[in-house]
């Protein structure tokens, strides 16, 4: 997750999602780690530059597999996030 400081759509991912995130299936299977949109973003190799807040990618070996820009609120970040993992072919880990 890419985000900014005073970022109010990262907030209400906080609120909505943040405490779940780690609990659920997703947040097994794609753990979440942040990163500063004005920090260095050099580690990983993006399809393309980050430049919205948040913004989620999902990473392998450094690698952008895909992204969500924006936080469209709990519903649909679910469903965005399960298609990301699916279109990736990432296995839910057993558990």
């Amino acid at each position: 997750m890419v985000r900014e400081q005073g970022c109010i759509w990262c907030a209400r991912w906080d609120a909505e999602v943040g405490d779940a995130y780690d609990k659920t299936t997703e947040g097994k299977t794609a753990p979440l780690i942040t990163a500063d949109l004005h920090g260095s973003l050099d580690a990983y190799e993006f399809e393309r530059p980050v430049v919205f807040s948040p913004t989620f990618v999902l990473i392998d070996d450094n690698v952008e597999l895909g992204r969500i820009e924006g936080y469209p609120g709990e519903d649909f970040f679910w469903g965005f996030l399960g298609n990301l993992l699916q279109e990736a072919e990432i296995p839910a880990p057993n558990m």
